[in-house]
C-alpha cells in the first residue's frame, strides 16, 4: 500500500503544489487586505452593514457571521470560494487517483503482481489524504502569515477542506460507476454543482436555510469560524465520506477492472452522425461537456438577473455606494452597473471553459486517438484549427446564453435593461475568452504534456493578480498586466473596443503560432 501511495502522490504533486500555494496566497491577501483597507472600527461597521445582509454579495460568499473582525471576514470571504475550489479538488483528485489509473492500464499491470485491489485503493485514498493535509497546511501558513490567531486560523483552514472527504468519496464511487475517466469527472462535478446550488438557494432565498444541512458546502458555513464555532458539525463530512468511500471500495474490490457499472459506449449500436469531419467528430465526443457547460452559465446568469436589483435595493452606506459607482463607473448603482459587476465573473468562467477545450485537445492526443486520425489525408493544421474554431464558438455560445438568461431574469424583476445591453456585456466576455484560448493552445502546441496546467495557471495567475495587486499596492503598470483590468462592466460601462481589439490580435497571432508549432513537432502519449 505505501508503494501506490507514493506513486499516486508523486503523480499529483504539481497539482497538489499549485492548489496548495493559490490556498496560501489567497488566505493570506485577503486578511493583510481587510485589515489595510478597514483598519477602523467605524469602516468595518459600514462595510458589515452595507454587505452582511445582500443576497447579491451572499451568491459568491455565503453569509457572514461577523464580519468586524479580521478572522470573521477570512472565514466568510476565504471561506465562501476555497471550499468551492477544495470540492472540485477533491474529485478531481479521486478521479485521477482510480478511474485515470485504469483507463491508462497501469492499474491492471500494478495488480498483476502481488498486489490486491485493496491495497491500491487505499494507496489511492492515502495520497489523496495527504493532498489534502496539504491544502490544510497552505490555507494555515497564509492565514498565520495574515496574523490570525492560530487556534481560529486551524479550525478555519480545517472547516475549508471539511467537503474535501465528501467529495473525494464522490470522485471515488463516480470512478467505479463510469466506465472512462471523462464520464467519472462530470458525474463528479455535477454532484459538485448542485451542491453549490443548494448553498446559493439557501444563502440567497428567504426561508430556506435549511437547506444547508443537505450539502457539504453548506456544513463548512455552519462550522461558523471565528464566529461561535460549530466542530460538531465535522461528524458530517467525516460520516458522510466515510460512507462513500467504503462502498466504493466495496465495488472497486468486485468489478472487473477497467469497466465501470456504467455500460461502455462501445457495447451500445453504431451511431454515425457527426463523423463527417474532424471538427464534427470533435463536436460529437464535446456534445455532453459543452452542453454541461451551457446549462451552468444558463442557471448563474438567471440567478444573476433575479438579483440585479440588490444593490439597488440593499442598505448600503454611503461611502460604499460611492465607491461602488466609483467602481462600475455610473452615476447611480443602478441594476446594469450591478449586471456589470456579476458578468465579469462570466468572463473568468468563460476563459474557463477555454482551458477545458486545451484539456480535451490533450486527452485526445494521449489517447491515441490522433495517431489513427492524422493517418488518414488529415492535415494537424486543419485538426488543430478545427478544434480551436470549436472552442471559439462555444465560448460565442456560452455569452449569448449568459446575456439572454440574465436579460431574462431582469426583466422578472423589471430592472430596466434591455436585451442589446446586455448582449453588449456577453460580447464583452469574448475577447478575454480567446486571448486565453490561444495562449493556452500554444501552451498545448508548444509544451503537450504540461499544456492544460499551463492554461489553467495563466488564467488563474491572471485572475488572482486582479484580485490581489490593488490590495498589496502594486504599481499600476504591473496592476495592468493582466487582461481583466482592461475589460470593462458592461453594461455600466461602455464597451473599450481598443483593449478588445488588442486582445484578438493576441490571441490570433497565438492561435497562428501554435498551428505553426504543432505542425512541426511529434505526438507525445
Amino acid at each position: 500500500m505505501r508503494a501506490s501511495a507514493r506513486r499516486a502522490f508523486a503523480d499529483s504533486r504539481v497539482r497538489n503544489g499549485a492548489f496548495t500555494l493559490l490556498f496560501a496566497v489567497y488566505a493570506y491577501a485577503n486578511a493583510v487586505g481587510y485589515r489595510r483597507t478597514y483598519a477602523t472600527a467605524a469602516s468595518r461597521i459600514a462595510f458589515a452593514h452595507a454587505f452582511g445582509d445582500n443576497a447579491a454579495v451572499r451568491l459568491f460568499y455565503g453569509v457572514p457571521h461577523d464580519l468586524l473582525t479580521v478572522g470573521g471576514y477570512c472565514a466568510w470571504r476565504v471561506g465562501g470560494i476555497a471550499t468551492v475550489i477544495a470540492s472540485v479538488w477533491g474529485v478531481l483528485a479521486a478521479v485521477r487517483a482510480l478511474r485515470a489509473e485504469e483507463e491508462a492500464g497501469r492499474t491492471e499491470l500494478v495488480l498483476a503482481e502481488p498486489v490486491g485491489r485493496l491495497s491500491v485503493y487505499a494507496g489511492a485514498l492515502a495520497a489523496i489524504a495527504a493532498g489534502a493535509a496539504g491544502l490544510f497546511l497552505g490555507l494555515f501558513a497564509g492565514l498565520v502569515g495574515g496574523r490570525l490567531d492560530a487556534g481560529g486560523a486551524a479550525f478555519l483552514a480545517l472547516a475549508v477542506v471539511s467537503p474535501v472527504p465528501v467529495f473525494a468519496g464522490v470522485g471515488a464511487l463516480a470512478s467505479q460507476v463510469a466506465p472512462t475517466r471523462r464520464l467519472a469527472l462530470e458525474l463528479g462535478i455535477a454532484v459538485v454543482a448542485v451542491a453549490f446550488l443548494l448553498r446559493v438557494v439557501a444563502d440567497t432565498a428567504s426561508g430556506l436555510g435549511a437547506l444547508r444541512w443537505l450539502t457539504p458546502l453548506g456544513w463548512a458555513e455552519l462550522l461558523r469560524p471565528f464566529a461561535g464555532p460549530r466542530p460538531i458539525v465535522l461528524l458530517l463530512p467525516a460520516l458522510v465520506g466515510s460512507a462513500l468511500v467504503a462502498g466504493a471500495g466495496a465495488i472497486a474490490t468486485r468489478r472487473d477492472v477497467g469497466n465501470g457499472l456504467l455500460p461502455d459506449n462501445a457495447n451500445r449500436r453504431a451511431r454515425l452522425q457527426l463523423l463527417g469531419s474532424p471538427m464534427q467528430l470533435d463536436l460529437r465526443s464535446e456534445r455532453g461537456t459543452l452542453t454541461a457547460w451551457g446549462v451552468g452559465v444558463a442557471s448563474y446568469a438567471l440567478v444573476v438577473g433575479l438579483l440585479s436589483t440588490s444593490l439597488t435595493t440593499g442598505a448600503l452606506s454611503a461611502n460604499l455606494r460611492r465607491a461602488l459607482e466609483k467602481l462600475t463607473g455610473s452615476a447611480s448603482l443602478t441594476p446594469a452597473a450591478a449586471l456589470g459587476l456579476y458578468f465579469s465573473f462570466f468572463v473568468v468562467a468563460i476563459s474557463a471553459f477555454t482551458c477545458s477545450q486545451v484539456a480535451a485537445a490533450r486527452r485526445e492526443e494521449a489517447d491515441g486517438r490522433l495517431e489513427t486520425l492524422f493517418a488518414q489525408p488529415v492535415a494537424r493544421r486543419r485538426w488543430l484549427a478545427g478544434r480551436i474554431a470549436l472552442g471559439a464558438a462555444g465560448v460565442a455560445g456560452l455569452a449569448l446564453l449568459a446575456a439572454v438568461f440574465a436579460w431574462a431574469g431582469a426583466a422578472s424583476k423589471h430592472a430596466g435593461v434591455s436585451l442589446p445591453h446586455l448582449l453588449e456585456a456577453g460580447a464583452n466576455c469574448i475577447p478575454a475568452a480567446l486571448l486565453f484560448l490561444g495562449l493556452g493552445a500554444l501552451a498545448y502546441a508548444a509544451l503537450p504534456r504540461a499544456g492544460t496546467g499551463i492554461a489553467y495557471g495563466v488564467l488563474s495567475v491572471a485572475y488572482l493578480w486582479q484580485v490581489l495587486a490593488d490590495l498589496v499596492g502594486a504599481p499600476r503598470v504591473l496592476r495592468d498586466v493582466t487582461p481583466f483590468r482592461h475589460v470593462a462592466l458592461v453594461p455600466a460601462q461602455p464597451f473599450r473596443p481598443a483593449a478588445a481589439a488588442l486582445m484578438l490580435a493576441v490571441a490570433v497571432l497565438a492561435v497562428g503560432c501554435a498551428l505553426r508549432v504543432f505542425e512541426r513537432r511529434d505526438l507525445a502519449v
